[in-house]
């Protein structure tokens, strides 16, 4: 961008001295012109006084010398405005006779001294405003060429006049004259948002703060917010600067964070339903089983009650996903290899895909040890499977990757919420239809399935919230039409404990009955005498109470000794 293009995008009614006074650009060819016109009237004037025609013309020649040389600088000047006035004074002594000519040639010499001190300080003035001129527009044009936000001109029609470096380098030009002449509309991803600024333009308002989605060079997507002004130049003709700042990724990060927050506000629903529903299902569960264990192996009984039993089942773990999701159920942490969990269930994994989809895992080298409970992590590996191999009709490839990552600062300020420092990666990634933006908003939310009626909607809940209890992070990738990724990173673990191994059988004891005395403390009633009843009839002797309060005074009058308190 040459620097006429850079003044361009300054105010033109206003320029700024070092001083801190506003000089007005037109008053510089008006002061030059004024001390031309100025100086050769001062020049004039000796002519009209001298009687001498020779010494007249020698004046004015001597002041139009000194007014040029004042063009070519103060040095020049100096040096010929020194020459004149020793050459006048040379000339006005030389020819001295008497008193009376020595008079009248101090009086024409100090009149020209006169001249030429007026025109020394006139020309330093204009030398002074030229000067500050000069500076002001380079302080101008340097924060405008180095200004971190984008600024352009344009005329009222939309069309690209001017652009400053920062704004071509936010739409990935590598020179402004990409942009000159390119109409506004063009850029703009969605024409409404264009035609609301071209509002702006038609009113001649100033705005600010409107967000809009650029189209850069190659066809990505950026978001910014813009503010402008209308500004009315020389020849009363309008125009409009514009002021875009890049906003792309607070946009991602104010979605990130919308998101988690919808998803911990839905976690906190579906925990509590989830708690009290539970409760109940522990109340039919346990009197069904009395039912089956009272009703003998009459089938016209028993089936319903197994029904019964069987339906109550499928609720319990439809109960136990949605508290996985929520993060409250209970954990068996443990310290893991994940390499060597994903290999022990590749077995399974061939199974349960299919023999059309092709199954390739790529274990991390020198993995690092993650900890979470095992089981749980089987279940995210057999969630995710299940999902890709639903995205695969018609066969494709599931790659399995484990490795060592480390999240840095970089990678934090994309993702919300996500802490830097050493993790295990955990990427399962499909070939299949994939998702669009939409899906992938809701993709992680409890009941929301694209299956229709054959999947439940809490598969991918479930392992978003196992990753969470565990400590860990999970993010998908997708594109639609070419498949999807998933992503789940657990801490790595510094202090290697021992890694979790089967453990064997404990020895049978002999059964002894049971003299213990166990405090059952319970709110929900229902649940409570359930668990009293059984308790009794295997028995133990049972003390109940609904609330810690209560808990508290059965324990200080009860006499003998309680064994355990159940809770």
């Amino acid at each position: 961008m040459n620097e006429a293009s850079e003044v361009n995008l300054l105010p033109r009614r206003l320029r700024q001295r070092p001083g801190g006074s506003l000089v007005p650009p037109r008053t510089a060819p008006i002061l030059r012109y004024g001390v031309a016109i100025l100086s050769t009237t001062l020049a004039l004037i000796p002519s009209f006084v001298l009687s001498d025609l020779v010494e007249s013309r020698l004046v004015v020649f001597a002041v139009a010398v000194m007014v040029s040389a004042w063009y070519g600088g103060w040095k020049p000047g100096l040096v010929a405005t020194s020459f004149a006035v020793t050459v006048n004074a040379y000339f006005a002594l030389n020819n001295v006779r008497t008193e009376a000519d020595y008079r009248r040639a101090i009086i024409h010499l100090t009149l020209f001294v006169f001249v030429a001190l007026l025109i020394c300080s006139f020309n330093a003035a204009l030398r002074s405003a030229q000067e500050g001129l000069r500076r002001s527009e380079l302080n101008f044009r340097s924060l405008v060429t180095n200004s971190p936000y984008g600024i352009c001109r344009c005329d009222p029609n939309g069309t690209v006049a001017d652009a400053n470096p920062a704004f071509v380098h936010m739409l990935g030009y590598s020179s402004a004259t990409e942009l000159i002449g390119r109409h506004l509309g063009s850029l703009h991803r969605n024409s409404q948002e264009w035609f609301h600024l071209a509002d702006y333009f038609a009113a001649r308002k100033d705005f600010t703060g409107l967000v809009a989605d650029f189209t850069r060079r190659d066809a990505s997507a950026t978001v910014v917010r813009l503010s402008g002004r209308a500004i009315r130049d020389e020849d009363d003709t309008t125009s409009f600067e514009l002021f875009a700042e890049d906003v792309t990724e607070n946009r991602a990060l104010e979605q990130q964070l919308r998101q988690a927050q919808k998803m911990e506000a839905v976690g906190r629903l579906a925990g509590g339903i989830a708690h009290d529903f539970n409760n109940l299902l522990m109340v039919i569960s346990g009197y069904c089983e009395f039912l089956l264990e009272r009703i003998g192996p009459d089938p016209v009984l028993r089936g319903p009650a197994q029904e019964i039993s069987n339906a109550a089942e499928r609720a319990t773990s439809l109960t136990r996903q949605l508290l996985a999701f929520s993060r409250k159920q209970m954990l068996a942490p443990k310290i893991l290899d994940l390499n060597a969990t994903v290999t022990e269930n590749l077995k399974m994994l061939t199974r349960l895909i299919g023999e059309d989809i092709d199954l390739v895992m790529v274990p991390g080298t020198d993995l690092g040890a993650v900890k979470a409970d095992p089981g749980q992590v089987e279940q995210v590996i057999m969630n995710l499977a299940v999902n890709a191999r639903d995205a695969m009709p018609h066969g494709g490839k599931l790659t399995i990757q484990t490795s060592n990552v480390t999240l840095d600062e970089s990678y934090t300020r994309f993702h919300a919420g996500v802490n830097p420092g050493e993790y295990v990666m955990l990427a399962i990634s499909d070939t299949g239809s994939g998702m669009d933006a939409e899906t992938q908003s809701h993709i992680f939310e409890p009941f929301f399935s694209t299956k229709g009626t054959k999947g439940t909607g809490l598969g991918l809940s479930t392992v978003y919230g196992i990753v969470k209890q565990s400590g860990g992070y999970i993010w998908v990738t997708s594109e639609a039409g070419k498949g999807t990724t998933f992503k789940g990173y657990l801490p790595r673990v510094v202090e290697m404990g021992e890694l979790a191994a089967p453990q064997p059988g404990m020895a049978a004891k002999k059964t002894v009955q049971p003299m213990e005395t166990i405090l059952v403390v319970e709110d929900e009633a229902n649940l409570r005498r359930m668990a009293c009843h059984y308790l009794e009839r295997q028995g133990y002797k049972i003390l109940e109470a609904a609330d810690g309060a209560a808990a508290m005074q059965i324990a200080v009058a009860h006499r003998g000794p309680i064994h355990l308190v159940l809770t």
